[in-house]
């Protein structure tokens, strides 16, 4: 019964992050909101919906390396997973000079979540930097593009009430996925004596990606790729700041002293190497996205082996 409510769980994460992504995009298409800001914004955030609903369950069930493994596992499955599988799809072209300041967001906050982490505690003081810091960056990216309109792509855009209530409809559906999936994942670490901070890092992580992994391949395969790179940044910058930052300040969060180590170091590595794909080359290609892929492979043996 237990696995049978995990697979629930996935599925319920994977169907109402499409529903929150189809609403989401509809509306910010209907404000007229450009491309790459949907990715980074309206997208990437609602594709984070899951790890933020599994972190606060799970910091609130009392499973706190369940919250902090499942945002940085996430982090680095949005990158060495996610972006690798798009990259092996079609070359995913990344223009430094339009998402500079992105970049400069997320690393600022890996760097930031490392020193927090450190302590040994995420505390609500913590919590509401986090939280004004993604405030501040969702101002200044919307405000930069205020008034913008979007491509003429072709694409049907539904009535705004439609979107919205599509968008409702798959919050609701990510709630019940979350609540599943954060206590069966529970109970089969502890029936197999695995720690909850290595389920938090692979399993969990992975099953809360799936919505930015549907998204980001839908986005190779229909030439779209500017969202597929805005979801995985603006993902990465919403687990940060929002998600740790909202668990936080609803309960201050313990931390293993092992996530310091590798965990941290690769999430920063992986935000380094998209980082280099941009300003080096302005793309990422099969050879680059089979290099992210074999990285994250021998991550995950780490993890098995240990």
């Amino acid at each position: 019964m237990t696995y049978a409510l995990f697979l629930a769980g996935l599925v319920g994460l994977f169907f109402g992050g499409e529903f929150l992504i189809r609403g989401a995009v509809g509306v910010a298409r209907r404000l007229h909101v450009p491309p790459l800001v949907i990715g980074l914004t309206i997208v990437g955030f609602g594709t984070s919906t899951p790890e933020l609903l599994v972190s606060l369950q799970a910091a609130l069930s009392g499973a706190p390396s369940l919250a902090i493994g499942n945002v940085i596992g996430s982090n680095i499955a949005n990158i060495l997973l996610i972006l690798g599988l798009s990259s092996m799809i079609a070359v995913v072209p990344m223009r430094f000079a339009d998402m500079r300041r992105d970049f400069a967001v997320m690393i600022g906050a890996t760097l930031l979540l490392w020193l927090m982490i450190a302590g040994g505690m995420v505390t609500r003081l913590e919590g509401a930097v986090l939280s004004a810091a993604l405030g501040l960056y969702l101002w200044i990216s919307l405000k930069d593009t205020a008034g913008s309109a979007p491509p003429e792509d072709g694409l049907v855009t539904a009535p705004l009430w439609k979107s919205i209530a599509i968008a409702i409809a798959g919050l609701v559906i990510l709630m019940i996925g979350a609540r599943l999936l954060v206590h069966s994942s529970t109970e089969i670490a502890r029936a197999f004596g695995v720690s909850e901070a290595v389920i938090g890092l692979t399993i969990v992580a992975i099953g809360t990606s799936l919505p930015e992994l549907a998204t980001s391949i839908v986005a190779a395969l229909r030439r779209h790729p500017e969202i597929a790179v805005g979801n995985i940044l603006g993902s990465n910058i919403f687990n940060i700041l929002g998600i740790l930052g909202i668990t936080a300040l609803v309960t201050p969060i313990p931390v293993e002293p092992r996530f310091v180590g590798l965990d941290m170091a690769l999430a920063l590595a992986a935000a380094l190497a998209m980082l280099g794909f941009a300003v080096l080359g302005g793309r990422i290609g099969r050879i680059g996205g089979g290099a992210l892929l074999a990285g994250y492979a021998g991550y995950i043996g780490l993890m098995a082996a240990g």
